[in-house]
């Protein structure tokens, strides 16, 4: 019994593909037709629509049409040894996805981005660790920045982190006075206990907390970290104001004594 051919249309309502997408197979020669009519019309035997299966099934797993064309010329067995290796290359672009969806879901949380694990697992460097070059590169020559570089480099993980969490805290709680003036005692007792943190990794006199207070407002990326602490306003700005109060009082306490 002869072979039935299938013609294009016949094609596309088995398989769901366009017409177009077939004439572009034919052209780069990834299928071609088994058969042209003298009017120009495709036919393709069932051998082809097999192989154009295979085509849409490894397309699907997001293999270039390149790399198509070059694996189904492989015998059956090396097919599946490229495909396995391909399909670690895809666990690793999920679970790189499923991260970035997650980082992507704390953000829109209102998580700051200094916080978020996005460049894991990448060329690009986590941002503490961008944050750590900018600052050594800024500031890396002076004696403030020197001390404080030695006494991280002499502290554990866990010592770190703490720190960072007594940080966080603090700003919660200037946050949750910011319907007191900058310059109130309740505002000024935490800007104190801001300092003594900071003191915990460097000695801070009036001009680096003055040099701080400046960053966090000038900085577009420390007003976006300061932004999920408050709902009553600029709390960077806020965090200026305080300490240039609080630096102004050091240095009439220096005065008087």
């Amino acid at each position: 019994m002869k072979q039935r051919l299938l013609a294009i249309k016949d094609i596309v309502h088995i398989t769901g593909i366009t017409t177009r997408t077939l004439h572009y197979y034919d052209e780069i020669e990834l299928l071609k037709p088994t058969f042209v009519a003298d009017n120009g019309y495709r036919y393709y035997d069932q051998e082809s629509l097999a192989k154009l299966q295979t085509i849409l099934f490894l397309k699907e797993m997001d293999v270039p049409l390149k790399e198509i064309a070059a694996i189904l010329k492989l015998p059956l067995e090396e097919q599946r040894e490229v495909l396995k290796q391909h399909n670690d290359t895809l666990r690793l672009k999920k679970q790189r996805l499923e991260r970035i969806s997650a980082a992507l879901e704390e953000f829109v949380a209102g998580k700051d981005v200094y916080h978020l694990s996005i460049f894991n697992d990448s060329a690009i460097l986590p941002l503490p660790e961008q944050y750590d070059r900018e600052a050594r590169w800024r500031y890396g020559k002076t004696e403030a920045y020197q001390s404080f570089e030695k006494k991280m480099q002499e502290r554990s993980p866990i010592e770190k982190e703490r720190q960072w969490h007594q940080m966080e805290d603090v700003f919660r709680k200037i946050a949750a006075c910011m319907h007191f003036q900058p310059d109130a005692v309740e505002v000024q007792q935490l800007v104190d206990e801001w300092r003594g943190i900071l003191e915990q990794s460097m000695p801070c006199d009036g001009h680096l907390l003055m040099c701080i207070a400046n960053t966090y407002q000038a900085d577009a990326r420390f007003k976006q970290y300061f932004n999920p602490f408050s709902e009553q306003g600029d709390l960077a700005a806020f965090m200026h104001e305080a300490v240039m109060y609080y630096v102004q009082g050091l240095g009439e306490s220096k005065r008087e004594n």
